[in-house]
């Protein structure tokens, strides 16, 4: 179920777990003072195995997986593959 955030008419916010079919309250379940539910981005969920620099690289990051995987132990062929011919611009932090 979602958490939503509202807020009071005295300007304090406060957070409620409510099933997306339920209406809007309209009054603090706490205080009764009237409130008004405000927009808040998604947060992200980190699941799986790890996050890394090489996790959204584009075909470099999955090259660069692949080497290794295939039983490549020399190191300086694989920093070279890792590396990029130019920066992607999205500062995804890659280079």
């Amino acid at each position: 179920m979602p958490i939503y955030v509202y807020e009071r008419e005295d300007g304090s916010t406060f957070e409620i777990i409510q099933r997306m079919s339920d209406g809007p309250l309209a009054t603090c379940p706490d205080t009764g003072q009237k409130v008004a539910r405000q927009i808040t981005a998604a947060t992200p969920i980190f699941k799986g195995s790890g996050f890394y620099k090489t996790d959204y690289c584009g075909t470099n990051g999955s090259t660069a997986n692949k080497s290794s995987d295939s039983g490549n132990s020399s190191g300086s062929e694989a920093t070279t593959a890792e590396k990029p011919t130019k920066a992607c611009g999205t500062g995804c932090g890659c280079h």
